[in-house]
């Protein structure tokens, strides 16, 4: 199975358990004994607005003798509806598709199939894409141009556990984290700003992953609102980020999620 298809072609995907001594044997964890333990196929569920694609993928995972694809859908609100319905092991997702973006329905699709693991299968490498994802409970995020034989490998390794971050995300999800801790290193010697009771209600309702548009039906108050009050929060603390607001005030004591 070394051809590709659609832009798929050629670059490693990436094990958040590399170097941990885990995969010595198998180089992706899943050997001949591990693959021969597991009774039923691994069951995946496609999500691609691009129907060739979809195609592409299900030919290439039916030379797979334990994945099966149970089905297909072409957007996010689809993809939601045919998780409830199949409870899929595994839920290949694409990130922008009309109607409804793959990183929007993996909150549903958690409600729906908690035990479904979903790995965004997409052209993105944009950061924001890239935490939103994780912060919406996906378990993997590759990039379309790995080889099309790396796929069933990533879908094997979420299926045991693993993480999978293609190398390029992975470096800069790491680049961002340590320039996150040297900032707030750079910040120690300096009193924490204080922050309204209403900013540390919007700060909490944040790091629980909840939208503006959520938080707002939470408090009562309108989107605009909530969304001032994650800027002032976000001058306050000298941050850019929602996600490193909420970093910097468990760092510094201001919330503790528990």
């Amino acid at each position: 199975m070394a051809e590709s298809f659609g832009p798929l072609h050629g670059a490693p995907c990436h094990d958040a358990n590399a170097g941990t001594g885990e995969d010595d044997e198998g180089g992706d964890g899943m050997g001949p004994d591990a693959v021969a333990s597991r009774k039923e196929p691994i069951r995946v569920l496609v999500v691609d607005d691009h129907a060739l694609f979809r195609r592409g993928l299900e030919i290439v995972l039916a030379a797979e003798e334990d994945i099966q694809v149970v089905g297909e859908a072409g957007d996010g609100a689809e993809a939601v509806d045919k998780a409830a319905d199949l409870l899929p092991d595994i839920i290949l997702m694409d990130v922008r598709m009309p109607k409804r973006g793959g990183i929007e329905a993996c909150t549903s699709i958690k409600e729906v199939a908690p035990s479904a693991k979903i790995i965004m299968l997409t052209i993105s490498d944009e950061e924001a894409d890239l935490y939103d994802a994780i912060k919406a409970g996906a378990t993997g995020y590759l990039l379309k141009e790995i080889s099309t034989d790396e796929v069933a490998t990533a879908i094997r390794a979420v299926a045991d556990g693993q993480s999978q971050i293609s190398p390029s995300m992975a470096s800069k999800l790491l680049t961002e984290f340590k320039s996150m801790i040297q900032r707030t290193d750079e910040r120690r010697l300096v009193p924490a700003p204080r922050l309204t009771d209403r900013e540390l209600e919007v700060l909490k309702l944040v790091a629980t992953g909840m939208n503006n548009r959520d938080i707002a039906k939470e408090l009562y108050i309108s989107e605009n609102t909530v969304k001032n009050h994650v800027r002032n929060i976000l001058e306050k603390l000298q941050l850019h980020s929602r996600m490193e607001a909420v970093v910097y005030a468990m760092r510094e004591k201001i919330l503790e999620i528990r």
